[in-house]
């Protein structure tokens, strides 16, 4: 059955918590999105990032989304107990741009993220 307006409406407020800590450089709102068991795939500029969500929170806190950066969150999917979200980042540290999905479940009544996997557009990768 599909959610309604109003649910997809709470998994976008959901989701910008995770925009906001990017924007930001502080890894606390994103720290009420993820689970403590939430984990993150992706490649950095070439090199696998996988395991404990804790690798993205060190990102936040160490490189600055600069006054360039921008962001669009698109919810893709809401069935339930289950989102799914695309962010689209914009210059984040001056240079990146990245695809996120973010895996959402609906846990005692609030989305909470469990997964994040991304991918960092190729010419935007520092060799």
């Amino acid at each position: 059955m599909r959610a309604s307006i109003e649910e997809y409406r709470a998994v976008e407020e959901a989701a910008g918590k995770f925009v906001r800590s990017v924007a930001e450089g502080n890894s606390l709102p994103a720290r009420e999105l993820f689970l403590d068991e939430a984990v993150l795939f992706g490649y950095l500029d070439g090199k696998l990032e996988h395991g404990s969500i804790e690798q993205f929170y060190h990102n936040v806190e160490t490189v600055a989304a600069g006054p360039a950066f921008k962001a669009r969150i698109d919810v893709l999917a809401v069935e339930e107990s289950l989102a799914v979200v695309r962010v689209l980042e914009e210059r984040w540290g001056g240079r990146i741009d990245f695809t996120d999905y973010l895996l959402l479940l609906k846990i005692d009544g609030t989305w909470r993220c469990v997964a994040k996997a991304y991918n960092q557009n190729s010419d935007t990768i520092q060799k």
